[in-house]
């Protein structure tokens, strides 16, 4: 595990981003950001779930009005999501978007664009330059056949100059793409080049099984090696779970500590009770915990407790029984049914 990366620090709100901060955990709402009453709720889910900033799309100028209203009943800052209209971007920070996430380079002229950075630089707004593969100009298309991971980054540098040149560094970069190795190159480049802070994620990752997976790989690399001040998980799913899986990445490489750790043996022939189950029981009873206790469910009490003794608490299964353990200590031992709630129990003291 290397270092993390030293990149320049910028405040989104009161989030900050890079340098020694933590990395941070985005989504983005999946709901029409004209119904005001759904976006907020869903953010209010993501509040919940421990989204530490969110992003709505910003289609038209009553998407951009909206942001007034669904800003005044959250807590966590929210970044506009904008193509090609500058003047949405405009709309979006004259109603309260903490940040942007534009590519400078398409949303018009020098004179528009200047607009914007003004704008911006006034409320102390940061932007984010979001290149992603899927819409690289077609000048570097031509260049390079293929979005390769060059192509990525030469884009990211053109629309980081556009913003120099306006002497606006207040920048988060992101360079996505739905290949994991393209994108993982791609960062690696940007990364000898320049200090800004990354924002980093695999887009279009896909569904829930397979999404999660890309992502815990690509992503997983990338903070492995110092890269990335923030992440998002980009799912079709429900956003909630993908502000659980990027804590899930977190938690793995120990670079944050939210909610328990669940540890639990995959089960063989020596298993005698439903392990399966109480393991499903014990996941969906604390999804909602946040102190970072360490538990365990295991099938063996041969070698459950041992091969758990890290853990803070937790239970092993024999034949229609069980026992309780703490720090791989046995406490006491149970009927099969009674595994459950005595774990739920020592859990609520701890």
């Amino acid at each position: 595990m290397k270092k993390r990366m030293l990149t320049k620090q910028i405040k989104l709100g009161n989030v900050k981003i890079g340098g020694r901060a933590p990395v941070v955990v985005q989504s983005m709402t999946k709901t029409d950001t004209r119904d005001i009453a759904s976006t907020v709720s869903q953010i209010k889910s993501l509040e919940s779930a421990g989204c530490e900033v969110v992003r709505v799309a910003v289609l038209n100028s009553e998407a951009a009005q909206a942001i007034k209203h669904i800003r005044k009943k959250i807590k966590i800052p929210l970044i506009a999501d904008i193509h090609f209209d500058h003047r949405l971007a405009l709309q979006a920070m004259a109603s309260g978007a903490d940040g942007l996430r534009i590519n400078p380079g398409n949303i018009g002229s020098k004179l528009k664009v200047k607009e914007v950075v003004s704008a911006a630089r006034d409320r102390k707004i940061p932007i984010r330059i979001g290149v992603n593969a899927g819409s690289l100009e077609k000048k570097l298309l031509k260049k390079y056949k293929h979005p390769t991971a060059r192509a990525l980054v030469e884009s990211a540098g053109r629309h980081i100059k556009i913003l120099e040149d306006l002497k606006f560094t207040r920048i988060k970069v992101s360079l996505k793409a739905s290949d994991v190795m393209r994108t993982v190159e791609a960062y690696r480049l940007f990364s000898k080049k320049f200090r800004y802070p990354l924002h980093i994620g695999i887009s279009e990752a896909g569904p829930a099984f397979t999404g999660t997976i890309k992502s815990a790989v690509g992503l997983g690399i990338l903070l492995s090696e110092g890269i990335g001040d923030t992440i998002r998980v980009s799912l079709t799913a429900d956003p909630v779970e993908e502000v659980r899986v990027a804590y899930e990445i977190l938690k793995s490489l120990h670079l944050r500590k939210k909610g328990p750790e669940i540890i639990s043996c995959p089960t063989c022939g020596r298993c005698q009770i439903d392990i399966r189950g109480l393991a499903e029981k014990v996941e969906a009873k604390l999804s909602k915990m946040e102190n970072p206790v360490k538990v365990a469910v295991m099938g063996c009490v041969v070698n459950g407790p041992g091969e758990a003794r890290e853990a803070d608490i937790g239970i092993a299964g024999g034949r229609g029984v069980g026992i309780l353990f703490k720090h791989g200590k046995i406490v006491k031992t149970l009927k099969e049914r009674e595994l459950f709630s005595a774990l739920m129990k020592e859990i609520k003291k701890l």
